[in-house]
């Protein structure tokens, strides 16, 4: 039951949501922003898990980057397991610079502290979503996964991946594709 509405097979832009069954504990109901799937592998940020220990302000203290606003509403993500000390800033494209690796009309990905300079000092895009770490999958193991039934995939929206209520953001994403989430069952049924 996978939308797909790329012809290419791949789902860069795309949002994956992880099925009930999802045996992983670092991913048991997310939702992941598909910022690059190819041939190579996949890329993407997790946006409905927030730090509760790390905060904005917090992080550009660590940076060692003075700013003239705190940032304090600013959540810090949980991008995914993989270097979890480096981080990513997923945003509207209306902001870019040379280090943007734009996704699509609307979303992009920058990764350097000038984007954090500008979001706190109001600089910064009009949507935005800040995530240390990141899921990452080697050539065909998305693919796998999917086929075995860990994800669905959903087309993206900016209120879905730069939501303020990152807990509801999983039965969201599931009902946008006429999944009701008290339906689903982690169990495999068996004939």
């Amino acid at each position: 039951m996978t939308e797909n509405p790329r012809k290419d097979g791949y789902l860069t832009g795309q949002l994956l949501v992880a099925m009930p069954q999802m045996l992983d504990d670092r991913f048991i109901k997310t939702v992941i922003y598909i910022c690059t799937h190819t041939e190579d592998g996949a890329m993407g940020l997790v946006v409905n898990k927030v730090f509760e220990e790390i905060d904005f302000p917090n992080l550009l203290d660590q940076l060692g980057l003075s700013t003239s606003t705190g940032g304090d509403d600013i959540q810090v993500h949980f991008g995914g397991p993989v270097e979890s000390g480096r981080g990513f800033v997923l945003h509207s494209a209306d902001y870019q610079q040379d280090a943007t690796m734009v996704i699509d009309e609307q979303i992009a990905l920058t990764a350097t502290t000038d984007i954090l300079r500008d979001i706190a000092d109001g600089e910064g895009p009009k949507s935005s979503l800040l995530a240390l770490g990141y899921a990452g999958w080697g050539p065909g193991q998305l693919d796998s996964e999917i086929q075995a039934n860990g994800w669905l995939s959903v087309d993206s929206d900016q209120n879905l991946v730069f939501g303020k209520d990152p807990d509801k953001t999983w039965k969201v994403a599931l009902a946008k594709i006429g999944i009701d989430a008290s339906m689903l069952s982690g169990d495999a049924g068996h004939a």
